[in-house]
């Protein structure tokens, strides 16, 4: 069986077995599982003779090291994110949990930063304050903080200004008891629209910013 099809038959069956009857936190391990698994097999059919049990053995190896890796989705990230959309109810913001166990915040830019700012609007200060509540009754967490512009002005003027904004709402939270060393930040200018830029609308909803937590799997001893 060649060594790509054989990949994503073993991704495949370890990534859906039994999710039905998964809750969150054991479809993450599944998930991980079933892309280790895939690299495994890759990795263990290629790098010498004996191809299929190489593949196999691969497959096991990369499933333990990929469920490992894999985030947590706890009874408090559970907990953070229906905090959240009670904060965030009738506002615009966008509550989710993401694919690989992350609860993800879209801000749009009518309550986060007006056209080429990077001060943060006086509606955002509450939904923060919500958020660093939260985050201080899950020290595990983690945030990841990315910033985006419309296409109004130059690349070299909004990749910049897509930091700031990040950097911002980063010193925000850090007033309101949140370490610093939990965030990371990031900027990508007008590079990921989520709407078209052709008009004042579309440029609107690209004008944002994105807040993940996670809560990664502890190491297994």
């Amino acid at each position: 069986m060649p060594n790509k099809t054989l990949a994503a038959l073993l991704i495949a069956a370890l990534a859906t077995t039994g999710c039905a009857e998964m809750d969150a936190t054991q479809r993450g391990t599944a998930t991980g599982a079933g892309v280790g698994a895939g690299i495994g097999a890759v990795l263990g059919a290629a790098t010498g003779p004996g191809g299929g049990k190489r593949a196999a053995g691969g497959a096991v190896l990369g499933a333990a090291v990929g469920a490992v890796v894999g985030n947590v989705w706890s009874k408090r990230m559970e907990a953070q994110k229906q905090q959240m959309e009670q904060a965030t109810q009738g506002t615009g913001v966008q509550v989710s949990q993401t694919g690989d166990n992350r609860l993800k915040l879209e801000i749009p830019s009518d309550i986060s930063f007006d056209t080429n700012r990077s001060d943060i609007k006086p509606d955002f200060r509450p939904i923060l304050d919500r958020f660093a509540t939260t985050l201080n009754d899950n020290p595990a967490a983690t945030v990841s903080i990315v910033g985006h512009t419309d296409s109004t002005g130059s690349a070299a003027t909004n990749q910049p200004l897509s930091v700031e904004r990040a950097a911002h709402t980063r010193d925000y939270l850090a007033t309101r008891g949140v370490s610093p060393t939990r965030i990371v930040i990031e900027g990508r200018g007008e590079q990921e629209p989520i709407a078209s830029n052709d008009d004042a609308a579309g440029r609107a909803r690209n004008r944002r910013v994105e807040i993940y937590v996670a809560e990664p799997r502890p190491p297994q001893g």
